[in-house]
């Protein structure tokens, strides 16, 4: 595996928990890369636990939500591991700052199989949490891998519908797609002479007075000391330009209504980013599928709320699904 630089210190936008064990921990995915992760396990624990892996925001790291939600269900008893994707945060791949739905779906399967293969942890009882983005990236990776017993997807985002599409569908047209797929790839032949990836920004900042309120929300977490990482891509310099490309034609959600195994979707009445979840679960089949929607929230306070975020439902949610 390819030798990775982790960081000793807690440097975490949340507190550290007295309730739980951490430790750094690195695996690798199908395509040989080495992943970075936070380990966290109930103080005390005995015997072989339940064990739940979780990634996003997208353009995030496990140092922000994905390690909260980690360090919570841990503190509820589960064996818990918080990932930074391929060619982000602390985890490998080159080059730098590139997103795939292939690659970014394989990373949930890799940490599967982590998981499955520790002495401490029950290989049938498995699940994912996937904020954001990567809430769809856990929708897919349940679609294909059988041993994720539950998925929960919290502040959802289809990131593949999105880049095809634009926001609210509003992009939805042969034209508009022809236009953006001319854009990206004049932009691969600029970073292909200049040797070098383009990066798009993160969260824009200064932040615009005529801001639409979601970029405010977004600017609330990444950018003040509420969620701002040295190594999150919104946080700074966000992903590099042509990330995009990858999603436009492959969408992720495809086969989401072949999932077997428990859903549970999580979003924010006041999201803009909720008809993602109320779309994705109509095309959910089966009676373990569910959709709670929690009222008055907006996209980020299910990043780091945890006055909000419903930690002892998703507890109970994965018990059952467990069981």
């Amino acid at each position: 595996m390819e030798k990775l630089k982790l960081t000793k210190e807690w440097d975490k936008v949340f507190p550290k928990s007295d309730k739980v064990n951490h430790e750094k921990v690195t695996f690798h995915n199908r395509y040989g890369i080495t992943l970075a992760a936070d380990l966290y396990i109930p103080k005390n624990a005995k015997g072989k636990l339940p064990a739940i892996a979780v990634c996003g925001p997208f353009g995030a790291v496990k140092e922000q939500s994905s390690g909260l939600y980690a360090q919570e269900m841990a503190e509820r008893g589960f064996l818990t591991i918080a990932f930074d994707p391929s060619f982000t945060g602390e985890s490998g791949g080159e080059p730098r700052y590139v997103a795939s739905p292939d690659i970014n779906t394989e990373d949930f399967s890799a940490a599967i199989d982590y998981l499955s293969c520790r002495n401490d942890a029950d290989a049938g009882k498995i699940g994912v949490i996937g904020i954001c983005g990567w809430g769809g990236m856990a929708l897919n990776a349940a679609a294909i891998d059988t041993r994720i017993k539950a998925t929960v997807a919290s502040a959802m985002y289809d990131m593949t519908r999105v880049n095809a599409k634009g926001y609210f569908d509003e992009a939805d047209s042969e034209q508009a797609r022809f236009e953006l797929k001319k854009a990206l790839n004049a932009q691969r032949t600029v970073d292909y002479k200049n040797d070098s990836y383009e990066l798009a920004g993160g969260v824009v900042d200064p932040l615009p007075d005529d801001a639409p309120f979601f970029v405010k929300d977004y600017y609330d977490y990444y950018k003040t000391k509420r969620g701002y990482h040295k190594r999150s891509l919104n946080s700074n310099d966000g992903w590099n330009k042509t990330s995009a490309l990858s999603f436009i034609n492959m969408p992720i959600l495809a086969y989401s209504n072949e999932i077997r195994s428990a859903v549970l979707l999580i979003h924010g009445e006041k999201a803009h980013s909720c008809y993602f979840s109320r779309d994705a679960y109509k095309n959910l089949k089966g009676d373990n599928k569910e959709l709670l929607i929690i009222p008055d929230a907006v996209h980020t306070d299910l990043y780091d709320r945890t006055d909000i975020i419903p930690f002892d439902r998703i507890g109970e949610f994965f018990e059952r699904a467990f069981d």
